[in-house]
């Protein structure tokens, strides 16, 4: 595989972090005041930080500022930012078609992605591929799909589990209670089990829902926005052979693991099963909204109109798409597998220097760890205060779970941005650790 973009060191904004004003800036500071007049109060934004552009694994704030990305836009940003490659396939694919609406039309980029997203899917059986803007669509459509082909209602997810927004969606979500405050009734004939084990499942099974009336199972083979956590093998094929005793979808959340984060194109792939429904987004498009879920031919065998989408494989992010996926297989998955071992060995021998973080995983470049406090038990006053520090250093992270810190950069990042981040995360660790 060629690794020529993976080497490439000379970021055209320059090596980060470069601070050059105390932060917030004085043009930040005028971009937060205007937008907290007119925003919902519902975003959460973690720290002062006033995009102007970004490139690679480095964000220039509008005032000249330049910050080294571990997030990637929570994990969105796979090939970096504005990968020049990308950048000239939106642009001639804007010149050309920006929309014709998939659900009524055909056009070559929707027919391409699709190909390939079929192509990389686990499993033998062909595939066919539904389009849509975001992972919550994704998942929404798994949820219709499920219940279409199988006739049953129920379905049941983990605790943990972040499975998106939306009203179906927020009802397989069980990461944190405020997600859900004020919202309820959700969809019924929704339930959940403790995440690793297989014997909640059978509990839900003898005392809540009859296993025969059970669309689907959603998992997350490695979970995202509940600690970055990876679950036993066992657990992953046990419930694969579960689903399979009794006649229920295994539905794979791929999302925020999927497009090469974890070193292979999905976190189900290093546990060898393959889930009956498979949704994918964020780092699909390299930022432009852009998501799906595939199932085989068999199962997603509903008739014209059922399901259907206005934007949902948008011919401009189809393209951004497709280009995607061949730089993430022409060298940045290799990437994401080879700089992700490193990161957690380095992450391990910070550990070991410090009490306040421990418990290092995870897979490639979804790596995570815990934050503790003086009195040895799980913080998340200090890990919010970790990220913080780490912000004023020039350096964005952000937290998973209630008291994790997750790493996930580009998967463009270069050895030499890998040890800076690392480095400066242990600067902060040591300054709020004291």
């Amino acid at each position: 595989m060629s690794t020529t973009n993976v080497a490439a060191t000379n970021n055209p904004l320059g090596s980060a972090p470069n601070l050059r004003t105390e932060l917030p800036g004085p043009k930040a500071k005028l971009a937060i005041e205007r937008d907290h007049r007119v925003t919902s109060p519902s975003y959460t934004r973690d720290f002062p930080l006033v995009a102007e552009r970004a490139r690679g694994c480095v964000v220039e704030d509008v005032d000249g500022n330049l910050f080294l990305d571990f997030a990637a836009g929570i994990a969105v940003c796979a090939s970096g930012h504005a990968h020049p490659k990308v950048v000239e396939t939106i642009q001639k694919q804007a010149e050309k078609l920006i929309h014709m609406c998939g659900s009524d039309f055909y056009y070559e980029p929707m027919i391409r992605l699709c190909e390939k997203l079929a192509e990389i899917a686990p499993g033998d059986k062909p595939k066919r591929v539904f389009l849509t803007n975001s992972g919550a669509e994704a998942v929404e459509g798994a949820m219709k799909l499920a219940r279409h082909a199988t006739g049953r209602k129920w379905f049941i997810a983990f605790h943990g589990a972040f499975h998106g927004r939306t009203m179906g969606a927020l009802s397989l979500t069980s990461s944190k209670a405020r997600q859900k405050a004020g919202f309820h009734p959700l969809i019924p004939m929704v339930a959940h089990a403790p995440y690793g084990d297989i014997s909640g499942i059978e509990e839900l099974f003898r005392r809540q829902a009859d296993p025969q009336e059970v669309a689907a199972i959603f998992v997350e083979c490695m979970q995202g926005e509940g600690g970055y956590i990876v679950p036993e093998a066992s657990f992953i094929k046990d419930l694969r052979a579960l689903c399979d005793e009794h006649g229920i979808l295994m539905v794979g959340d791929e999302i925020q693991s999927g497009i090469g984060r974890t070193g292979k194109w999905f976190a189900c792939d290093h546990f060898d099963v393959v889930p009956d429904i498979l949704c994918v987004a964020k780092g699909m498009g390299s930022g432009m909204p852009i998501g799906a879920f595939l199932a085989p031919e068999d199962i997603m065998a509903w008739p014209p109109g059922v399901h259907g989408s206005t934007f949902g494989g948008n011919p401009i992010s189809c393209a951004a798409a497709v280009t995607t996926l061949e730089l993430v297989e022409n060298g940045y998955m290799e990437n994401a597998g080879r700089l992700g071992m490193q990161l957690r060995e380095r992450l391990t021998e910070i550990c070991n220097r410090h009490s306040a973080i421990g418990d290092v995983r995870g897979l490639g470049l979804m790596t995570g760890l815990t934050v503790y406090g003086n009195d040895g038990k799980p913080s998340q006053e200090r890990r919010n205060a970790i990220a913080t520090d780490a912000f004023y250093r020039g350096l964005i992270l952000l937290g998973c779970g209630e008291t994790g810190m997750r790493f996930a950069p580009p998967l463009c990042i270069t050895e030499d941005e890998l040890k800076t981040g690392i480095d400066l995360f242990e600067q902060a660790v040591a300054a709020v650790e004291g």
